[in-house]
């Protein structure tokens, strides 16, 4: 089954204190990795996150954004230095009397010095969060899942459109292939008429046109296409990631194509590798999306 590499989901979960927001993001990667961005106090909650996003993605990489809302993920109060402010008190009445000042420090003043007050943040349990932060995951990866599904099914129908063309292209090159000798014994023919005053030597030209035919032979390479087009339509169906398979199939075939372009010095093969080789490239981009 084709599936793309590309994708995005979101998914919610709340309940009357907290809210769990997260989201997907997966773009195209040789392996399968994951860039995680959470909240602090949940952070130990990741390779949980990791083995449930296995079970769906197999391959690209995957940044997953992760955020919690609500008076539930944590409790503030605000806390006094009382060992500072009694030493900021019993300084002030020993000034107060050494130097004969009528006015006293207050409460106010202790506003106005720099850590006297400190606002501390308990984190509530890691676990009571957890059943909240799977179900908002897991509604992402749904919604990742069905986008990278619908996403696959439009590169399998064009990666289909290119390999009909591909095949089609092949056809004629291997129904054109046998004149090429035909054609190659003309020219050659024609040339020693030329030279020698209208005379063909014929053992000569057999064994010239019999070397050349070995030679440009392109019968291995065009049944080795066909081999190639076979396993590339199957794995298009197969349930198994088919990513990797697809693009070491493109490869071979774009080695063949090379090995025709590089036997044969005909104009016409050398259309036909042309636009072969065009179709090969545009599967290859189609192919590196593909999980």
């Amino acid at each position: 089954m084709v599936i793309s590499m590309t994708g995005y989901g979101r998914g919610i979960a709340e309940n009357s204190s907290v809210k769990v927001a997260a989201e997907i993001k997966t773009v195209n990667h040789r392996f399968c990795e994951y860039n995680i961005r959470m909240p602090r106090q949940i952070l130990m909650l990741e390779e949980k996150l990791k083995k449930k996003a296995n079970e769906y993605i197999r391959r690209g990489r995957a940044e997953i954004m992760i955020s919690i809302d609500g008076a539930g993920m944590s409790h503030k109060t605000l806390e006094l230095d009382w060992g500072l402010a009694e030493q900021y008190f019993t300084l002030m009445d020993e000034a107060s009397r050494k130097f004969q000042l009528t006015s006293s420090a207050s409460t106010s003043d202790l506003l106005q010095i720099e850590g006297m007050f400190a606002i501390m943040e308990t984190a509530h349990d890691p676990d009571a969060i957890e059943p909240l932060l799977m179900d908002a995951f897991s509604s992402a990866l749904d919604a990742l899942c069905k986008m990278r599904v619908q996403e696959g099914k439009a590169l399998a129908k064009d990666l289909g459109m290119h390999l009909k063309k591909f095949a089609h292209r092949l056809q004629g090159l291997k129904d054109y292939a046998p004149a090429v000798a035909q054609h190659y014994k003309k020219r050659l023919a024609d040339r020693m008429m030329e030279l020698s005053g209208n005379l063909i030597e014929e053992g000569r030209l057999l064994t010239e046109v019999a070397i050349f035919s070995d030679r440009s032979d392109i019968n291995e390479e065009i049944t080795r296409l066909e081999s190639h087009l076979a396993q590339f339509s199957g794995t298009l169906n197969e349930k198994e990631p088919v990513g990797r398979k697809l693009d070491f199939l493109v490869q071979e075939m774009n080695r063949e194509v090379n090995t025709i372009g590089s036997k044969s010095s005909d104009a016409a093969i050398a259309q036909n590798v042309v636009e072969l080789k065009s179709f090969l490239e545009k599967m290859k981009e189609q192919v590196q999306n593909i999980e």
